[in-house]
């Protein structure tokens, strides 16, 4: 018989998915501390125009990472909690200047771009085992995501 877990996953499958979600929580907490970074410390002539965009992005992505981890939980196994291991292993890397908004808009499509990728593997892992919770969180972060490409990138004129 096969190992189930609570919610009756893949006890295996499971543990898989759960680091990977951990993975994806320590990059959207370097997200989210670059963009705090981002509203904080724009200048220039676009700088109300960003503020404000930044702010809306700093407190989406609390929810985001409030929404991964609680589905860790959900799988059985424990978040991540400290800073220091998520800068030691996520992908993105904290931002060095982020008072220029151009280079802050560039940075952010970046992230969304190994957020998207990551997101899109979990999909697939999560598919594997049935796990509708874990795709339907990760489907509607990346439509959401995809979204937010076209407009940040609309606005650097790409």
């Amino acid at each position: 018989m096969e190992n189930l877990n609570l919610i009756g996953l893949n006890e295996e499958k499971s543990k898989e998915l759960a680091a990977l979600l951990n993975d994806l929580l320590a990059n959207y907490s370097l997200f989210y501390q670059n963009s705090r970074g981002y509203h904080w410390n724009i200048k220039g002539e676009k700088f109300f125009e960003l503020h404000l965009k930044f702010e809306e992005l700093y407190n989406n992505l609390f929810i985001k990472i409030d929404d991964v981890a609680e589905r860790i939980l959900t799988l059985g196994y424990a978040p991540e909690h400290k800073f220091s291991s998520y800068s030691a292993n996520a992908e993105i890397k904290e931002s060095e200047d982020v008072s220029d908004g151009k280079k802050a808009v560039e940075e952010i499509l970046n992230a969304f771009k190994i957020l998207i990728k990551k997101q899109r593997h979990i999909l697939l892992v999560a598919s594997q085992i049935d796990d509708e919770g874990t795709n339907a969180l990760m489907s509607d972060n990346i439509r959401e995501q995809e979204k937010s490409v076209w407009m940040y990138s609309a606005f650097l004129k790409k």
